[in-house]
């Protein structure tokens, strides 16, 4: 099993002595990694050596520090990993960058999944930046995602919630636009009701749309200045609408992001792509899982895919569960919700309307 509760404080051993190698133990190794004297041992393992526990709970090997001085001893392949860990989030201290549990986890992870990129260069990725709060991918998908909508036109992002399409992609919207590299941010969501009805909602219908928009607006107002928001949106700077209301209409030298993208129809997918104008980019995102569109409507973004698949500067990015940034419950749940659709013939896409507890009352009947 790897890592045991409280080993770090054991590893430290009396008298600072090495904790003794088990002799059951087949073809272990021992690395020895010196920390630079211009980083605190405890920014490198945290308060209590919360980061340290962290990593030992992560690998077999074991991890004994003294001073500035780190020594694993393990399965080699496993030392090696475990140093380049140290190695990297020594560079993220050196880039300034504070240490914490979700860095440590996500650069474990990045390692551990032998892809190209070094996690300090996902992780010290600055899009923009808001009242001290720093906004960078959190995971390799995302950095591709966020280098994707750099080189492209028009970019889709499918996946779950809590992956961070949308909130990276207003990111992006708000760096071209102080950039200046786009005059205007135009964020739209289709105004599709979750089991609810608009025309029985209260009040007009700014006031009974307004909640679906909300989400964007909360993501505005993370890397904006409040204050300056709605004097913005009077000036046409930003503009925050549902889809319908881009019918019609050429938007250049814009930043169009449509979210919630898998509760449009083929019909509105068409519409919303050929507004694109001169100058601008546009940033689909959606979840394919999550289709709450009316009885046998097909979803556009489950079919948009295939329709433009091979067409130049349109680029499509897939996020997982392991790209979540909220709780990690949500990641667990991601998973699990899966795994179910997978065991019970689902394709995942509520593309009939239901509810998939809808559909599990159904069967108990």
């Amino acid at each position: 099993m790897p890592g045991e509760p409280g080993k770090a404080a054991r590893l430290r051993g009396d008298n600072n002595q090495p904790a003794p190698i088990s002799a059951a133990r087949d073809a272990t190794a021992q690395t020895r990694i010196v920390v630079p004297g211009a980083h605190s041992m405890v920014s490198l393992l945290g308060s209590r050596d919360e980061l340290l526990r962290i990593i030992e709970q992560a690998f077999d090997s074991d991890i004994h520090v003294r001073g500035n001085e780190i020594t694993v001893t393990g399965e080699p392949g496993e030392n090696a990993i475990v140093a380049r860990l140290f190695e990297e989030l020594v560079a993220l201290l050196s880039s300034g960058t504070t240490l914490t549990p979700d860095a440590v986890e996500r650069s474990v992870a990045m390692l551990r999944s032998a892809v190209p990129e070094r996690p300090v260069e996902v992780l010290t990725l600055d899009i923009v930046s808001s009242r001290g709060k720093t906004i960078r991918p959190k995971s390799v998908n995302q950095k591709r995602y966020v280098e994707a909508i750099d080189k492209h036109t028009v970019i889709f992002a499918i996946g779950p919630a809590g992956t961070g399409k949308t909130y990276l992609a207003v990111a992006k919207a708000v760096q071209a636009l102080q950039a200046k590299q786009v005059n205007r941010i135009i964020l739209t969501r289709p105004a599709v009701e979750a089991g609810e009805r608009l025309g029985f909602l209260p009040g007009t219908l700014y006031e009974k749309i307004d909640p679906y928009l909300r989400p964007l607006y909360d993501a505005l107002h993370d890397m904006v200045e409040p204050d300056s928001i709605p004097r913005l949106m009077q000036s046409g700077t930003i503009e925050v609408a549902p889809l319908a209301y881009m019918r019609g209409r050429t938007l250049n030298d814009a930043f169009i992001i449509l979210d919630e993208a898998q509760n449009t129809t083929p019909e509105q997918m068409k519409m919303f792509l050929t507004r694109l104008g001169f100058g601008s980019k546009m940033v689909v995102t959606g979840d394919i899982t999550q289709v709450d569109l009316p009885g046998g409507t097909k979803s556009g973004l489950r079919v948009v895919r295939e329709i433009l698949d091979g067409i130049p500067d349109v680029h499509f990015t897939t996020l997982s569960s392991g790209d979540v940034v909220r709780h990690k419950l949500v990641s667990a749940i991601v998973d699990a919700y899966e795994r179910f659709d997978a065991e019970n013939g689902h394709d995942g896409a509520r593309s009939d309307g239901r509810s998939l507890a809808r559909s599990r009352d159904h069967k108990g009947r």
